[in-house]
């Protein structure tokens, strides 16, 4: 594989974080799933063809690194709100059965 095409996959790849990251900000998560699909195909190429290992890659691999890290906190602060809202929705099933138990 060319140098040039090993590059596209790095930038093919940081096109697909970009587009997780925004579709996560969204609370999209099932575009994110099949965004990260797509991006697990890209990543095993890149490993094949030892993209990150050419020259002038190591600018683009920080970059790459920097979104993964960005994606990740925003799953994590979206699971903690899910988790959240899931205590909520339980405190409420909790009041409701009692108003019933009472009532």
């Amino acid at each position: 594989m060319k140098a040039n095409e090993r590059m596209y996959l790095l930038d093919n790849l940081r096109s697909l974080l970009d587009k997780q990251i925004e579709m996560a900000r969204r609370s999209d998560f099932r575009r994110v799933e099949a965004l990260a699909e797509q991006a697990g195909a890209v990543v095993e190429k890149i490993v094949k063809t030892r993209a990150l290992e050419q020259a002038g890659a190591q600018g683009r691999r920080e970059h790459l690194t920097k979104l993964y890290e960005k994606l990740e906190l925003i799953l994590t602060a979206g699971k903690d709100s899910v988790a959240k809202q899931l205590g909520q929705v339980g405190n409420v099933r909790k009041t409701l059965k009692a108003y019933r138990n009472n009532g």
